[in-house]
């Protein structure tokens, strides 16, 4: 059955030539793969910009070839010598090392050919000696070709004859490339390209927009994970900088939008419960288990640790080691569920590599300087909000890339020249500009060094809240949403963001009110759920109303709910306890019908508001029809950690009916009432 190769992903690694076998095939299947492969040759078209000639002369010489074996499938019938079956088999071979290599080259990156160019002229020319070998061997006489095709053969082996010489490479061609490595070289010395003269060099390229730049950095990044030698790495590495430092001055603002509809489709897609971290509840790209045995994705439980927690984040345990182990497994099926899906894979370990030699690469290094110094001059210039927003779109491009760019971009100053562009004025006027500046910002906040720049420029915290409270669009809403949590990973700004009222409100709003479609709603409710490690923001999230929040989302997002809710009521003290009384039948119904891990949740938030709560939180739970019969199922089928609270909420019940924790419910549940009422007579005091 033939299978569309547009069912696998592109491969990262290009075969070896020794990868290459000969099928075993009858003779006659032997000569018709041959003919269908000359064929696919010769349907080839040829280099368009760079070794022209010797990629057209290849593709020629393959469609004479094919005349050989037309002939053959149509007129023979009898066997052939074991000397004519083996070339057949040599033959096979070198066609398929040839289709790969015209291939792979015409889809790949054109800098990259570029330099190339002697390298794959010598291949070429390898190719030409070994069909020129195989045709000298061939038993001619013993195949009974008609005439014709006789003298196409004859032709066909007195061309390769000819070609045995040298490699052929075009002079104009090795004179780009040199001008090309010569531009390399200057960047090491910080020396800026001559404008004029790189735009010569990308047109003739047949790179002449900002689209094909960035397919054109595509193409790099993936013959970097091709390749294994290091001084070839260093020269792709060279060529990122060269052509996004290109893309910026040559060819200005890509077109705004692309991001958002790649964030959105994968925002919306449905995946496994398995494969969603319980703390950025996002599909995990680099799953790994902690001392506790829960899993989460490595960037998620790092920055929690790094935060000051010695705790899993999911039980409550206290870590007894802070080691993180890979839980390659997982990581495994979550890469072929993507895979499956048709959805980008791209993981730490992935882009590991790239972003150290970037580091290590004086010519790469230097051009993101240059190129964020140059958007970040064109920015504080740009008398337009057009103009400014293709500028702060490609910042926010850039932001995204590496850590490197981070750094340059923050330190040529684009932070508060960003700021100007989050306020209300301009998402009225150009919601596309608020949305590009606090995506950036968001973007930037990824560095732990510029955290503390955003969050000591002037304007840049209360810009963001701005944008969270009142922006123009639910996207930039959402970027600011994930703005504040990435910045509560340090504690101390934790601590400063909790406090701030319009915070704790403007993510409560975005939570309740944001549409279902998209990560909006998730986007706030994962820093609700991080500046829930505070107690007093906490104390303030359930005055906001974080509790009935919660309650209004279990049914659209009842694993992302039910986790914000068992933070709150785990750290946040009989306030908490007292507004969760209105959610245990919420919470009863998801330990029946949830999913395994909202079951668990649920369980654990249940056995929280029942050891702190009182009696009335016992007795409110035991009012619901069948509700032990529902826990006896969940300590049958649930996880590990989920049986474990199902049983502890079992004992609760059965200790409440048989009256041994009245007393000290009662006492507590008033406790309760009395904090209640003395927190709202100081408010209305206030």
């Amino acid at each position: 059955m033939a299978i569309s190769p547009q069912v696998f992903p592109p491969r990262k690694r290009r075969p070896s030539a020794g990868a290459f076998m000969s099928p075993k095939l009858s003779d006659q299947s032997l000569l018709r793969s041959l003919l269908s492969i000359c064929q696919e040759i010769s349907s080839l078209e040829p280099f368009r910009f760079l070794l022209r000639r010797t990629s057209l002369s290849m593709i020629r010489k393959t469609n004479l070839l094919s005349m050989l074996f037309e002939d053959l499938v149509r007129n023979s019938t009898a066997a052939f010598s074991p000397s004519a079956l083996l070339c057949f088999q040599e033959l096979y071979i070198l066609l398929q090392r040839i289709q790969t290599l015209i291939e792979d080259s015409s889809h790949g990156s054109k800098m990259w050919l570029l330099i190339q160019t002697e390298s794959l002229a010598n291949c070429f020319h390898e190719f030409t000696l070994d069909l020129s070998t195989l045709l000298d061997i061939l038993p001619i006489k013993e195949l009974r070709l008609n005439d014709d095709v006789e003298e196409v053969v004859s032709l066909l082996r007195n061309q390769c004859s000819r070609s045995t010489t040298k490699s052929f490479v075009d002079p104009l061609d090795d004179d780009l490339r040199l001008e090309v490595c010569t531009i390399l070289d200057r960047l090491k010395s910080e020396i800026v390209p001559d404008h004029s003269r790189l735009s010569e060099i990308f047109i003739r390229l047949g790179i002449g927009s900002s689209a094909s730049c960035t397919e054109e950095l595509e193409s790099i990044q993936d013959e970097f994970q091709n390749q294994t030698e290091e001084k070839s790495k260093s020269q792709l590495i060279a060529l990122v900088g060269l052509v996004r430092y290109a893309k910026c001055v040559l060819f200005g603002a890509s077109t705004p939008g692309s991001d958002l509809i790649r964030r959105k489709s994968a925002s919306e897609l449905g995946f496994p419960v398995d494969f969603r971290c319980p703390i950025s509840l996002e599909l995990m790209r680099d799953p790994v288990a902690v001392a506790t045995g829960q899993t989460y994705d490595r960037e998620s439980i790092k920055l929690w640790i790094e935060s000051g927690h010695n705790t899993c984040p999911k039980t409550g345990q206290t870590l007894a080691h802070t080691d993180l182990i890979p839980n390659r497994a997982l990581k495994n099926l979550i890469a072929m569920w993507c895979r499956e899906q048709r959805i980008p894979f791209e993981t730490a370990e992935n882009n590991k590599g790239l972003v150290n030699a970037v580091k290590k690469n004086k010519a790469a290094l230097e051009a993101t300087r240059m190129t964020a110094s140059f958007l970040v001059n064109k920015l504080s210039v740009s008398q337009s909000m057009e103009a400014a927003n293709g500028v702060v779109y490609e910042l926010r491009s850039l932001a995204k890339t590496d850590s490197d760019c981070r750094a340059c971009i923050a330190e040529a100053g684009a932070i508060p020249l960003l700021v100007r562009y989050l306020s209300s004025d301009v998402g009225g006027a150009q919601p596309n500009l608020q949305v590009n500046a606090v995506t950036a910002i968001l973007n930037l906040s990824i560095l732990e060094a510029n955290k503390t720049r955003i969050m000591e420029t002037d304007g840049a915290l209360n810009g963001v809240i701005e944008v969270l409270r009142s922006g123009a669009t639910w996207e930039a809403k959402g970027n600011a949403a994930a703005t504040i949590f990435s910045l509560s990973g340090v504690h101390g700004y934790r601590k400063r963001l909790g406090r701030k009222t319009r915070v704790i409100k403007g993510l409560l709003e975005l939570a309740k009110e944001g549409p279902e479609q998209g990560c909006f709603r998730k986007d706030a409710m994962v820093a609700i759920l991080n500046l829930a490690g505070e107690r007093e923001a906490v104390a303030r999230l359930v005055e906001g109303g974080v509790v009935e929040m919660v309650v209004q989302l279990m049914e659209g997002l009842p694993e992302e709910a039910v986790t914000v809710l068992e933070a709150v009521v785990r750290s946040g003290g009989m306030l908490a306890i007292a507004a969760a009384y209105g959610a245990i039948r919420k919470l009863g119904c998801l330990l029946r019908e949830g999913s395994e891990r909202a079951r668990e949740s649920a369980a654990a938030t249940l056995v929280t508001i029942c050891r702190k709560g009182g009696s009335e939180m016992v007795a409110e739970l035991a009012s619901m029809p069948g509700i032990e019969r529902v826990i006896w199922e969940l300590m049958g089928v649930g996880t590990v950690r989920a049986r474990r609270k199902a049983a502890s909420l079992l004992r609760i019940l059965r200790r409440w009916a048989a009256g041994l924790d009245s007393e000290v419910a009662d006492e507590g549940y008033s406790q309760v009432v009395v904090s209640s009422s003395i927190t709202a007579t100081t408010t209305v005091a206030g």
